[in-house]
């Protein structure tokens, strides 16, 4: 901790003011497609757009597809887990057929792997 001065002042703390600002996808996406649709009933009745217009809400629809989608599990995490697994799966299998020796055998190459892995790390990061 630092000491207090007798000769200076303390510090204070900075003040700010921060409203919070509310966002609503759906009605965002009500309004939009509102629009969408103002703009289709137009097209019908003769009045027209230009093509532009139509190409960059196609792009739109797109871009929305992406963002709503869940993102996938990393590749690496998925090669991860299946290794694991495969490990986990051989470890068992080799111990119904040989015994405590084969499982001692496999639990002896944990430690390995984490060494090899955080010592790949370490240079890495």
């Amino acid at each position: 901790m630092k000491i207090i001065s007798l000769f200076t002042k303390a510090p204070t703390h900075q003040r700010f003011t921060y409203r919070p600002r509310y966002y609503d996808p759906s009605k965002d996406e009500m309004l939009e497609r509102e629009n969408r649709i103002r703009k289709e009933i137009e097209r019908e009745r003769g009045i027209s757009h230009s093509d532009a217009e139509y190409r960059s809400r196609i792009a739109g629809s797109f871009q929305a597809a992406r963002k709503r989608s869940k993102p996938s599990a990393q590749t690496g995490e998925v090669v991860m887990r299946l290794g694991v697994l495969l490990f986990m799966t051989l470890l068992i299998v080799a111990f119904l057929q040989w015994g405590k020796s084969a499982l001692y055998i496999g639990l002896a190459f944990v430690p390995v792997y984490l060494y090899l892995r955080f010592k790949g790390m370490k240079k890495n990061g």
